[in-house]
């Protein structure tokens, strides 16, 4: 249950202003159908973060649990500092409308999250828990729970969502795993 909460709300704070949450607010606006878009972010995501998660599980079993502590939290340390970095958008990430709504949010997506903030974190969270399933569920429901508001209400609630602040919990969310890593938290768990 601790990895599925863990990763949830580290998942939907990280996206609160990432560039795959500002994708949404722009299908959104460009093609005005909520559910499609909603269902695309769902596959995409679900599809994304059960190979990263499958990726994270299966370093574990690359390396000593020695080495693994101080790879995770390094990693959760570097994804504190990265959370408080901007992410820019770039029109290109929304340009496969032949696809349909649908099909151009599963693919744009999808294409946006590789090597984002939220797909690395699931690869951490994953080999730190070692519970795939919840660790992939959790980070699903946090790019749900972030990224379905920007479909639904767009441009309502862009301007009124304190960024910074909300990025500054995450990366202190994240900085506290990575110490909480490196101190030793998660031996009894084989790490």
């Amino acid at each position: 249950m601790e990895a599925f909460l863990v990763s949830t709300s580290i998942v939907a704070l990280a996206e609160i202003g990432d560039k795959t949450q500002l994708l949404a607010f722009i299908l959104a606006a460009k093609f005005r159908k909520p559910w499609p878009i909603v269902l695309g972010i769902l596959v995409a995501t679900l599809a994304n973060h059960a190979g990263a998660g499958a990726l994270g599980s299966f370093v574990t079993s690359l390396v000593s649990p020695e080495v693994m502590r101080w790879v995770l939290g390094l990693s959760f340390i570097g994804m504190a500092i990265w959370t408080l970095i901007p992410d820019k958008f770039e029109e290109d990430d929304a340009t496969f409308a032949r696809f349909g709504v649908f099909g151009t949010t599963l693919i744009a997506f999808f294409l946006a999250e590789m090597g984002d903030k939220t797909q690395v974190a699931t690869v951490a969270l994953a080999a730190q828990y070692q519970a795939l399933v919840a660790v992939v569920m959790g980070t699903t429901l946090g790019m749900m729970i972030a990224n379905v508001p920007a479909v639904l209400l767009g441009d309502r609630i862009a301007n009124r969502i304190p960024v910074k602040l909300v990025h500054g919990i995450a990366a202190a969310i994240f900085a506290v795993l990575g110490l909480a890593t490196l101190l030793g938290a998660g031996e009894g768990l084989g790490l």
